[in-house]
């Protein structure tokens, strides 16, 4: 029976003629996370129109968002909040009945 124990973990060795120096900071380089905003990309959310031209206007108004950085994003929404609360009030809004024909006067010819 034999005893048989691991032995020590040895480490990769670099095979490139690089310094120690040159070297840590390649690796420092790969592992350290990029901070920088990521560039604008379309969401590709597809905007089905509802047939009124206010509302559908508005909808397409939110694509502006796709080509900006995300700083410039609640510039759009808040527009489009804006657009779509008008033209939700308008809604509410009806406009006076239109005059119809004036009643005739009733006769009562039975006295």
């Amino acid at each position: 029976m034999s005893d048989w124990m691991p032995g020590p973990e040895t480490a990769p060795v670099s095979t490139s003629a690089s310094t120690p120096g040159e070297t840590a900071q390649a690796d420092a380089a790969v592992a350290a996370p990029s901070f920088e905003p990521a560039d604008p990309a379309p969401l590709g959310v597809g905007r089905t129109p509802t047939g009124s031209a206010d509302i559908d206007a508005q909808l397409e108004r939110l694509a502006d968002a796709d080509h900006l950085p995300a700083d410039g994003h609640i510039d759009v929404y808040e527009d489009v909040h804006r657009g779509l609360r008008d033209a939700l009030t308008s809604l509410d809004t009806r406009p006076a009945p239109a005059p119809g024909p004036e009643s005739m006067p009733s006769y009562n010819n039975r006295s």
